[in-house]
C-alpha cells in the first residue's frame, strides 16, 4: 500500500538527517543510497547540480521507493518540482521561497520544504503551506537562531542545511529542528571521489546516534 505524505515526513524526521546529495554522476546514486541506508539515514535528496538528476531520481524512486524517502533538491522553478515528482520525488527542496513551487508540489500532494532566511520569509513560506521551512544558510546563524524563532512561533517546522556537521547536529535538533540537511559532512568529497560507500555508512551511523542522543536528553 502507497504511503501517504504525512508517512513520508515522518520517516524522515524520525530518522532525523536528510542527505544533501550532489554525486559527480548518476551511476553512483544507487551505492551511495544503499551506503545511506545501511546507516540509517532514509531521506536522500538528489539535489538538481547531479548530471541528470531526474533520471536518476526514477531510478532510486523504482528501487528504493519502500525504504527510501526520495526527494529532490535545489529547486528553482515549478517545472523542475513537476518533473521530479513524475519522477518519483516525493519531497521538494528549494533554497528559496517561491509560491509557486510551493503550490505545485502541493497540488501533487508531496512533501514541500523550501528556503527561507529571515523570520519574515520563514512566516511567509509557513502560511503559503511548507510542510517544513529550511532555513538557508543556517551558516552563518547557528542553533540559537532557531530557538529565537521558536519562542514567538512555536508552530513551525524548521529545517537547517549549510554548515550542519556532527560537531553541531546535537544542537540543532535541541534549539527545535525537526531533522537537519547534511551535505559534504556525510557524504564527503573523499568518499565520492573514491566511491567509499562503507565510509558514507559510518558517517550516516554517527549523525543518526548523535541525533538520537540529542532527542533523549
Amino acid at each position: 500500500m502507497a504511503k501517504t505524505k504525512e508517512q513520508y515526513l515522518k520517516q524522515i524526521c524520525d530518522a532525523g538527517v536528510v542527505a544533501v546529495i550532489r554525486a559527480h554522476s548518476k551511476d553512483q546514486l544507487v551505492g551511495l543510497t544503499e551506503a545511506l541506508l545501511a546507516g540509517g539515514v532514509s531521506g536522500i535528496e538528489v539535489t538538481t547540480s547531479t548530471p541528470k538528476a531526474i533520471a536518476g531520481i526514477e531510478m532510486l524512486a523504482d528501487r528504493f521507493g519502500d525504504s527510501a524517502v526520495i526527494g529532490v533538491g535545489t529547486v528553482i522553478d515549478p517545472a523542475t518540482a513537476r518533473d521530479a515528482i513524475a519522477a518519483g520525488a516525493q519531497f521538494v527542496v528549494s533554497p528559496v521561497l517561491d509560491e509557486q513551487i510551493i503550490a505545485l508540489t502541493r497540488r501533487y500532494g508531496k512533501v514541500i520544504i523550501p528556503g527561507a532566511f529571515t523570520p519574515t520569509e520563514i512566516l511567509r513560506a509557513w502560511t503559503a503551506g511548507a510542510d517544513v521551512v529550511k532555513v538557508f544558510p543556517s551558516t552563518v546563524l547557528g542553533p540559537g537562531y532557531f530557538k529565537d524563532i521558536l519562542a514567538p512561533l512555536p508552530q513551525l517546522r524548521l529545517t537547517p542545511t549549510g554548515g550542519v556537521d556532527l560537531k553541531n547536529a546535537a544542537d540543532w535538533i535541541k534549539a527545535g529542528a525537526v531533522f537537519v540537511g547534511v551535505g559534504s559532512s556525510l557524504v564527503t568529497k573523499d568518499a565520492l571521489a573514491k566511491n567509499d560507500w562503507p565510509a558514507v555508512t559510518a558517517n550516516a551511523k554517527a549523525f543518526v546516534e548523535a541525533i538520537r542522543n540529542a532527542r533523549a536528553k
